[in-house]
């Protein structure tokens, strides 16, 4: 996207969507959003060429809507609840035929589906990362204290219950302690999941049972398909691991996005959080 040309955003919620529609105005594009009722963050409308709102479930009249404004690619950004968008309780007639032929109603089934059914009409969906590259995870220390041998070993434990559970399609995150997974994430988020897990941990410590801050380990799916539903951090994740009883957060390199990379890496320094980027199973070694 060198030149100056008009994208399509499907906008759901938090400050992903503002990310990008704020880098793709400055470099010029013209961003021709198609809202959420209910959940895309209104702070995003000036930042938008034109927007139309719908309700989750439309499929037909957003598409229409890109292909009257000239859009030729289209990105998706942001959250939306139990993963579905355009999936909603009242899916319109091009959506309930797409819901009803997949076997597979897990979250990446039905966004490549929602793909395909863009492409159908003209409409390439794009690499959620394009033009915020710079916030994606770097490997390495990115901030804190170099990790200890058993915090390496933890993590490389971590990683793989990660790993499978994301495999799954079931979430992408864990909690553990000293190689003992403490929660792993569902339908509830990161955030709450964190925090189910400073629950646990509480009730551990006033038995008396003693151990290291837990560590949370948050991967991509294997084989991440970049367009759609990648993993995400952020300053409030991290605010909530320390309330939580937390000390590390292990992300995966290259396939996930620092929500505010600046506001990120202050509250690191403020919560005394390491943040560790691993790009495999062998960053532990």
């Amino acid at each position: 996207m060198s030149n100056p040309e008009r994208i399509g955003l499907i906008a759901g919620a938090g400050s992903f969507p503002l990310l990008f529609a704020a880098e793709a105005k400055k470099a010029g594009h013209e961003v021709i959003v198609a809202g959420l009722k209910g959940i895309t963050p209104a702070e995003i409308e000036p930042l938008a060429a034109k927007i139309s709102y719908f309700r989750l479930g439309q499929l037909t009249d957003p598409i229409n809507f890109f292909k009257e404004n000239g859009v030729k690619k289209v990105l998706m950004a942001g959250s939306v609840p139990h993963i579905a968008i355009f999936g909603g309780i009242l899916p319109d007639l091009r959506a309930a035929k797409l819901i009803f032929r997949l076997k597979d109603k897990k979250a990446n089934a039905i966004l490549g589906a929602i793909a395909d059914e863009l492409a159908a009409d003209g409409l390439e969906l794009v690499n959620s990362a394009t033009m915020l590259e710079h916030l994606l995870v770097k490997p390495g220390l990115m901030a804190g204290k170099k990790l200890s041998n058993d915090a390496l070993k933890c993590a490389a434990f971590g990683w793989k219950a990660a790993k499978s559970l994301a495999a799954l399609d079931i979430g992408l995150t864990v909690v553990l302690r000293d190689r003992v997974v403490l929660a792993a994430e569902a339908q509830e988020g990161t955030d709450a999941c964190i925090t189910r897990a400073g629950e646990i941990l509480r009730r551990l410590r006033e038995s008396g049972q003693k151990g290291h801050a837990m560590m949370v380990v948050k991967v991509a799916r294997p084989g991440q398909d970049m367009r759609f539903d990648l993993p995400v951090a952020g300053a409030p994740t991290l605010r909530t691991m320390h309330a939580a009883g937390a000390d590390t957060l292990v992300l995966e390199a290259g396939r996930t996005l620092i929500l505010g990379m600046e506001d990120f890496l202050a509250a690191a320094k403020e919560t005394g959080i390491t943040v560790f980027g691993a790009g495999s199973e062998e960053s532990f070694k």
